[in-house]
């Protein structure tokens, strides 16, 4: 009884544990890189603006067309990608569907020869593929699983690739404009809060990469703090030339 219980255990601590993220991300990849997007360009915008020694309402105003632009842009640049690719895998599944109607036999055999390149048995193969070929929409599934890697009822959305790329790009981009609209005279309000939200937004990342949350955050703090610091002395620069 007490091994009974024991590998009850173990089977139960096994389906606890062995559970995945979700890798396909409709949403998480243009949802993360828009924000660190917004976070990083309107802070190095902002910031080369001001190096240039800009007056507070033109450093307000570069920030909310950044802001304005960027997230448009990157909206309008999600929806034409995962539209185009999207098309491209249901175009290679009506192929896929074509010859599935047309040459069910030599699709099935198909199938089994993948089976068998696998490490399956020839007979149990054929007859593998033989029973998932009977219903022509699973057989439709398991070929796109198999020659395209797709899952055809988990295609990715343009619309929501482009919303979440737009909401995220724009929450980002507003951090270092938000100090100028709350009344802040200085930058240094900015940067410091686009720093926090740069560090924020690499912690968040950190519970899906399952990487470190300090590690993760520092990192992208580093390269905003970089892109920062080379438009304020290219800002500085240019002013100080042009002046």
């Amino acid at each position: 009884m007490a091994v009974i219980e024991t590998e009850a255990a173990l089977h139960e601590a096994h389906r606890d544990n062995h559970t995945h993220r979700d890798v396909n991300g409709g949403w998480l990849r243009p949802a993360v890189f828009g924000a660190m997007d917004g976070l990083v360009s309107n802070l190095a915008l902002m910031t080369g603006v001001a190096g240039g020694a800009a007056g507070q309402q033109t450093i307000v105003l570069t920030g909310l067309a950044g802001l304005a632009a960027g997230a448009f842009s990157m909206a309008a640049g999600e929806y034409t990608s995962v539209a185009s690719q999207r098309e491209l895998v249901e175009a290679e599944l009506a192929v896929e569907r074509r010859e599935l109607r047309r040459h069910p036999e030599d699709e099935q055999a198909e199938l089994a020869a993948l089976y068998e390149a696998r490490g399956v048995e020839p007979h149990l193969a054929s007859e593998v593929a033989r029973q998932l070929s009977k219903d022509p929409e699973q057989a439709l599934e398991i070929h796109a699983r198999e020659e395209l890697g797709v899952d055809p009822g988990d295609l990715p959305s343009p619309l929501v690739a482009a919303v979440s790329s737009f909401g995220a790009f724009a929450l980002g981009a507003l951090l270092p404009v938000l100090p100028y609209l709350l009344g802040a005279g200085a930058l240094w309000p900015a940067v410091l809060l686009a720093l926090l939200g740069l560090f924020a937004c690499g912690a968040v990342v950190a519970k899906v990469t399952a990487r470190t949350w300090w590690y993760s955050g520092l990192r992208q703090l580093a390269l905003g703090g970089a892109a920062a610091s080379v438009t304020y002395a290219l800002g500085t620069v240019i002013g100080t030339a042009v002046g």
